[in-house]
């Protein structure tokens, strides 16, 4: 096996990609990378593909596909000799292919959460606009309701997180996920994992990494926290 590993996480809204993302990161000396991050980073900083990517969320559309590959393969090539694990990119099949082209991916892990549980989770999340921090009434709240803890900002909740958008905005991701789940499926790299608790959910990755990228394999240029 190469020293270089490169994984994907992929899921839908609230099915606890972030919070796995991060354990993994922490546990094998992945970095992380969070195309949410790099839409936030690039808006901010008003780079070209920022800028661009600005105007569809103001209108409420998603940002398109040429934009998101725009935003994420660049700061990839920057980072060819790190190991990474991506999270929420690709979303569609073209941005797998684009993917693709770029480099060559060890493992894709695919959360299948119950539909009951993402509307109950995501009917129950808050977030930070502007740093994007999100916190849920149910196992992450705020230390005061409402209020971001680092700023104390006030929270809002995104109108796609209400009911009625909700159950639209879940079976688009589940229509869009598909042929990118069956493209890695075909490749032989794809790992499903289904439960309601992502308690319950990492042992199972947990092991499944420790097969794949042995603890002295890890990228030796970053150090995980501890």
């Amino acid at each position: 096996m190469s020293r270089i590993f490169r994984a994907v996480i992929l899921g839908p809204p609230g099915s606890g990609k972030g919070t796995i993302s991060e354990r993994i990161a922490q546990s094998f000396g992945l970095q992380h990378l969070s195309s949410g991050d790099f839409l936030r980073e690039n808006i901010a900083a008003k780079t070209e593909a920022g800028v661009l990517a600005k105007t569809y969320i103001e209108k409420g559309l998603l940002v398109p596909d040429h934009v998101m590959t725009r935003l994420v393969l660049p700061r990839l090539e920057e980072i060819t000799r790190h190991s990474w694990l991506l999270d929420g990119f690709p979303r569609t099949l073209a941005q797998a292919h684009a993917l693709d082209i770029a480099c060559d991916l060890d493992l894709v892990i695919s959360l299948n959460v119950p539909f009951e549980t993402l509307k109950e989770r995501l009917s129950h999340r808050w977030i930070h606009p502007a740093s994007g921090r999100v916190y849920n009434k149910g196992f992450n709240p705020p230390r005061v309701k409402g209020v971001d803890d680092i700023t104390g900002e006030p929270l809002i909740q995104h109108e796609d997180d209400k009911p009625m958008a909700l159950v639209a905005r879940l079976r688009h991701y589940k229509d869009v996920a598909k042929p990118v789940i069956d493209l890695y499926k075909s490749k032989g790299i794809l790992h499903t994992f289904s439960d309601t608790e992502t308690d319950r959910i990492w042992p199972y990755i947990s092991t499944l990494f420790s097969t794949k990228i042995p603890m002295h394999q890890a990228d030796t240029h970053y150090a995980p926290s501890h």
